[in-house]
């Protein structure tokens, strides 16, 4: 085999396991400009190292020592980002006793299968919110930023705050013996000072954003669905501190109470929204509240409270009353103007499938352009990160995606990713 065969298996193998061998000149028969909502055609992408130094007009010759990457042939947009996943585990009928025969290392391993069917859906950042086992996500994250496996770029809230018997209380349903007390250290807290305490321990532990569960929840092992789960009092303590260390504050929320009280201390995110009614919009709207839908969750949970023991007794009403609502909360809050992040809650349904998502947006009214907007543009300013990723332009990190076809004519295209770069590096071309 000569050298230049050699150079070229190399490369090949380079790229197959996510290694930048060279620069890029990527060739972009349509790029989607997601600022102003406009498709570029013909158009050359010049990446060195992990960063987008020029956007050209043409497909214009390679430089010495740029790779040329053809994609005249597909739709190219900035990496996608999902506000919503849990990569720590994956919904099935074994979730609520797998904890009692899987050690932390299985979960972990485990988690890297996620974290790499997530990345290859076309997610190059995700947002993590809570942990099924201790520390995971934050872990996964920086086994990523290592390069030791393949993964999306990981904002992690480490363990949700609840507060006791709430959303994210570890021990509810337990028998009474197992339940114990715990506290901010695991992310129970009643009253301000233990609200306080536990996001000071999530920053100690490395956390990148908080997540609350101001309502009940679905799939917890407790009865209501919805109702509101903390004061506002605890609310307000948990942003103002929160705010102190730069988080992003996310919160769960069913129940219309709950939501209020959550906008009105000021959170960055609603999730789910399930019985979001006009007063929460109205204050949305006033104070910017990013609504994250998850309508994938909705749609998955809602199927499964039909199958027979997939959920078990005190999940499946819940699960039969909530997962079908979200998607015409969505198309209400759309609307009426709500802004939008894009958001799954992957791991209540199987990793990899996130795409889904956008088909369910233009099904409830939001234009394709839009719902591929609410995954690029709008969850990297819900995140504070627009100056990085979000959009295809000289200076931001090279996070880009394609897909075969038009996704604004075919929204379905965007469940099919076929070519996938993060940092520079290419991990999907096909």
């Amino acid at each position: 085999m000569n050298k230049m065969k050699i150079g070229l298996v190399l490369l090949v193998l380079l790229q197959i396991n996510g290694v930048a061998a060279t620069d890029y000149l990527i060739h972009a028969g349509r790029v989607l400009d997601v600022k102003q909502l406009e498709v570029n055609k013909s158009q050359s992408i010049r990446i060195k190292d992990n960063k987008i130094v020029a956007v050209l007009d043409g497909y214009v010759q390679p430089k010495e020592g740029e790779q040329v990457v053809d994609l005249k042939s597909k739709t190219v947009m900035p990496g996608l980002m999902d506000m919503h996943v849990h990569l720590s585990g994956q919904g099935s009928k074994n979730s609520y006793s797998e904890k009692f025969f899987m050690n932390d290392t299985d979960a972990a391993l485990r988690s890297t299968v996620f974290a790499k069917k997530t990345l290859y859906a076309g997610f190059t950042t995700v947002r993590d919110l809570g942990e099924h086992y201790k520390g995971l996500p934050i872990s996964l994250r920086k086994a990523i930023e290592r390069g030791y496996i393949e993964g999306p770029r990981i904002y992690a809230s480490g363990k949700s705050i609840a507060t006791t018997g709430g959303h994210a209380d570890p021990t509810n349903g337990l028998r009474h013996d197992m339940m114990g007390d715990p506290g901010p250290e695991r992310g129970v807290i009643n009253g301000p000072a233990e609200a306080m305490k536990a996001v000071r321990q999530r920053y100690k532990e490395g956390a990148d954003v908080i997540k609350l569960t101001v309502t009940g929840g679905v799939l917890s092992l407790a009865k209501s669905g919805s109702n509101p789960q903390f004061t506002e009092e605890e609310l307000r303590a948990v942003v103002e501190t929160a705010k102190d260390y730069d988080f992003v504050v996310a919160v769960h929320a069913h129940g219309a109470e709950g939501m209020k009280r959550a906008v009105r201390a000021g959170v960055d995110s609603v999730e789910h929204g399930t019985y979001m009614d006009n007063e929460t919009i109205r204050l949305m709207k006033k104070n910017g509240t990013y609504y994250v839908p998850t309508i994938s969750a909705g749609k998955w949970v809602a199927e499964k409270a039909a199958e027979a023991g997939y959920y078990p007794k005190v999940v499946q009403p819940k699960a039969a009353a909530i997962g079908p609502k979200i998607q015409s909360t969505f198309a209400k809050a759309y609307d009426k103007g709500v802004k939008i992040a894009f958001g799954t809650d992957a791991g209540v349904f199987p990793h990899g499938l996130n795409g889904r998502e956008f088909r369910y947006m233009v099904e409830a009214g939001m234009p394709a352009f839009e719902a591929i907007q609410s995954a690029t543009l709008n969850t990297a300013q819900l995140l504070k990160i627009e100056d990085q990723v979000g959009t295809i332009e000289p200076g931001m990190l090279a996070d880009i995606v394609a897909v075969n076809g038009d996704p604004l004519k075919d929204i379905k295209l965007m469940e099919s990713v076929s070519f996938v770069m993060k940092d520079g590096k290419i991990y999907k071309n096909q």
